[in-house]
């Protein structure tokens, strides 16, 4: 049976792999197609016959997570529980939420030390051992399945640590590995590519590139010089990424979160972002998942334009079967610039023009995330409503850091680039919301209406994700009103990154108020929860 079944899934969509392969890698594609195929009629043959079965109902069901029952929850396993095996003994509290999908934030063996909050992985088939082993993800998901909740964990397909076995091979001169990075023996290529390059991190990391005294080398890093970019123009490190996608399926892993995306595909010349090999690598990839384990989707990480944004789901003319859940990062932008001006006219006008979302995908919605809020407002859509793009976005970076005259909020500025002008924001969504400076109000003075009002905003960001359309994500903390934790400045690991600011732990004293209406994070759950 299981193999009539392959059959049938090979003949529906073995030609979009086989095309995509072709266009990728004109001469290696027959024979990285023949190995591929071999690895993934294996990979059917071998899958446990419970998540077989779920494959067959996903198959029977593809827009499952289109409904709307669905709900969201992201943290980070050790800040919520310790541990993997620690998150599964709080299912009952996600219940309580009415989730149906945990983003449990990078599990995966990261370098130790500064690791980019865990997405410098050293083994993408290793769980961290601070937080469990492959067993206990493997356990967590089976007992998530068991409450209706379907597991979301994190990829990163960009690069990997430079300790990684494949970046210390490459480090100490094997071809085979150097091929899987990008290496230069002097400026000449870096300076070229430097040209239209973007820098992610100009205040801790910046540049591109960083240079390898006992190799002789150059060696590019688009985020942090302990994180190598990988070659995806290298058949071979195609697939690497197959074996490790469908390791991750074979764990019962629902949703793979591919971690910046946009970045894939370098061409001199150009921003190295967004390129149409990224789509064709996703579009390739999505269709080699869906033969060999139809339960696992694919959520796509690209904080992009609104102009790139639909691209990495599928839209285009004919629509592609890409990536099936992506960061509605526009929206939750918008929210919080309408919130700073009381003025929605340029939250209209750039979901407008986002475009019509594709059949077979669908957003998710925040409010808050693990990262900072980057000012993603166009110049063309604050022209559009009169404003001018580059001082909107001031005004927001100086509302939300408290210095604006007048503001509610409670951040802090986060890579500030002064060639640009750019700045983002840390801070919970509650401080930035207006919570902490309100409690600190009624504090001296005993006045309840600004904690009134900042509960108020709270509500309203919520209602928002939860009724625009797709799947809301409650990022933790978040439904208690967690205000800033200024702890993280006391760890040297994470002290140059004001990112944890907004990444508490979490507090379970505070969660036991939860029931309690005469509390505020009793009156937040109940209000979230009631939403």
């Amino acid at each position: 049976m299981r193999r009539l079944i392959v059959e049938a899934r090979l003949a529906r969509r073995w030609g979009v792999v086989r095309r995509g392969l072709t266009d990728l890698y004109p001469d290696a594609a027959p024979a990285l197609a023949a190995v591929v195929e071999q690895r993934v009629r294996a990979f059917v043959d071998e899958r446990d016959p419970v998540l077989f079965l779920r494959d067959l109902r996903r198959d029977a069901d593809p827009g499952w997570f289109q409904r709307s029952d669905q709900i969201g929850y992201v943290c980070y396993a050790d800040r919520f529980a310790g541990s993997l095996a620690g998150v599964a003994e709080h299912l009952d509290y996600l219940d309580e939420l009415g989730v149906t999908y945990l983003h449990v934030m990078p599990v995966l063996r990261a370098r130790s030390g500064e690791n980019d909050g865990g997405y410098a992985v050293t083994a993408y088939d290793e769980v961290d051992p601070s937080l469990g082993t492959m067993e206990d993800l493997r356990a967590l998901a089976g007992h998530l399945h068991e409450h209706g909740i379907n597991l979301c964990v994190d990829v990163v397909l960009n690069h990997t640590a430079a300790e990684h076995p494949w970046a210390v091979q490459a480090r100490a001169g094997d071809e085979t590995y150097r091929d899987y990075y990008f290496f230069f023996p002097d400026r000449t290529m870096p300076d070229r590519y430097e040209r239209t390059l973007r820098e992610v991190f100009p205040t801790f990391a910046p540049k591109n590139f960083t240079w390898l005294d006992d190799c002789g080398q150059w060696v590019w890093t688009t985020f942090h010089e302990f994180q190598w970019d990988l070659n995806w123009a290298n058949p071979q490190v195609f697939a690497e990424f197959v074996d490790i996608i469908l390791h991750l399926a074979s764990q019962g892993i629902d949703v793979l979160r591919l971690d910046a995306v946009p970045f894939l595909w370098k061409r001199e010349g150009t921003s190295c972002e967004n390129q149409p090999e990224v789509h064709t690598l996703l579009t390739t990839l999505r269709a080699l998942l869906a033969i060999a384990a139809p339960a696992t989707i694919f959520k796509s990480e690209a904080i992009v334009a609104p102009e790139d944004l639909l691209g990495y789901l599928g839209a285009g003319e004919p629509e592609r079967h890409e990536c099936d859940i992506g960061y509605n990062n526009q929206l939750m932008v918008q929210l919080w610039s309408s919130l700073a001006a009381k003025d929605t006219r340029v939250l209209g006008h750039a979901l407008r023009r986002l475009g019509r979302m594709p059949t077979h995908a669908g957003w998710v919605n925040y409010a808050r995330c693990h990262d900072d809020i980057g000012w993603a407002i166009s110049d063309d859509d604050a022209a559009a409503v009169g404003l001018s793009g580059f001082h909107h976005r001031a005004f927001l970076a100086a509302w939300y850091d408290g210095e604006f005259t007048g503001s509610f909020a409670r951040g802090e500025l986060f890579q500030v680039n002064p060639a640009t002008g750019d700045a983002r924001t840390s801070g919970t969504l509650a401080s930035l919301a207006g919570l902490e400076a309100a409690l600190e109000h009624q504090a001296l003075t005993g006045e309840e209406h600004l904690v009134d009002l900042a509960l108020g905003r709270i509500f309203l960001l919520h209602a928002v994700i939860y009724g625009y359309g797709g799947i809301p994500l409650l990022y933790m903390g978040d439904e208690l009103g967690l205000l800033n934790d200024h702890s993280y400045a006391g760890d040297p690991r994470l002290a140059e990154d004001n990112r944890w600011l907004h990444r508490p732990w979490m507090d379970w004293h505070a969660a036991a108020q939860r029931t309690d209406p005469t509390t505020v994070a009793g009156r937040i759950f109940g209000g979230v929860r009631h939403l």
